[in-house]
C-alpha cells in the first residue's frame, strides 16, 4: 500500500485511514479501514449505486474515508492506497484527466 502523505506532526498519533475500490460486473465498492490513535480497528465494506470504474472506484473509496475521519472529528491522518494513480493525484505529482471524478463529493 501507498501511502498518500509524508507529512507527520511531531507528538500527535494520526488516525489510520486504509482505502480500496473494486469494480466488477457485478457492481462496483469500497473497503475503508480505521484505526484509531488508541489502536481500535474499524471496517467498513459498501456497495456504490452506480457503476464506477476501478480507479473511480478507487477515489470514492478515499473520499468516504476522509469524510468519516472529517466527521468523526480527527485532525490528523496518515491515508494509504493500493491506487498509485489515486496517490498521484492526492499528493499533485499527476493531475487528474477528468474533472469531476467523483460522485460522492458533491453530496
Amino acid at each position: 500500500m501507498t501511502r498518500t502523505t509524508q507529512e507527520e506532526v511531531p507528538g500527535v498519533r494520526p488516525l489510520l485511514l486504509h482505502v480500496d475500490g473494486s469494480s466488477t460486473a457485478q457492481g462496483s465498492g469500497a473497503g475503508i479501514a480505521l484505526t484509531t490513535p488508541q489502536g481500535d480497528d474499524m471496517k467498513f465494506a459498501i456497495k456504490f449505486e452506480f457503476n464506477a470504474s476501478n480507479n473511480e472506484a478507487e477515489y470514492e473509496a478515499l473520499v468516504l474515508g476522509m469524510r468519516m475521519i472529517e466527521d468523526a472529528g480527527a485532525s490528523h491522518l496518515q491515508a494509504y492506497s493500493d491506487s498509485q494513480l489515486i496517490v498521484k493525484q492526492i499528493n499533485g505529482s499527476t493531475k487528474p484527466k477528468k474533472k469531476a471524478w467523483c460522485n460522492t463529493s458533491s453530496k
